[in-house]
């Protein structure tokens, strides 16, 4: 069965969008690499850590090779979602809350625009 949506009132005011296109740039990186479930479970991962991860330990709980995993750590790099601090040939990975938050408020935003 067809359903026929409701006509919108020719009165209805259409609001412009204005967006700032470098933030909408970064959105678009960090949700793309949150679109990837192996990437959402390493950032979760590194997320439920009181102190930063080392990168071995993050293998060893993934069913993914190395090469992959060190792939995934920096497509969430490059999206600003993570941080890398390097101690002798061991890399500890960490949240970065400020790329974290800009992806949060850019949602809490969206939702806003509704009102």
């Amino acid at each position: 069965m067809m359903r026929t949506l409701p006509m919108a009132p020719m009165d209805q005011e259409i609001r412009p969008v204005v967006t700032d296109p470098v933030e909408d740039a970064r959105l678009l990186v960090a949700l793309k690499a949150l679109a990837d479930a192996s990437r959402l479970a390493i950032l979760q991962l590194i997320a439920a850590q009181d102190e930063p991860i080392c990168a071995c330990h993050i293998v060893d709980r993934f069913d993914l090779r190395q090469p992959t995993i060190s792939h995934h750590l920096k497509v969430l790099s490059e999206a600003g979602l993570i941080t890398t601090e390097r101690h002798g040939v061991w890399a500890y990975y960490a949240i970065d809350p400020r790329g974290l938050g800009g992806v949060v408020s850019s949602m809490v935003g969206l939702a806003g625009r509704g009102d």
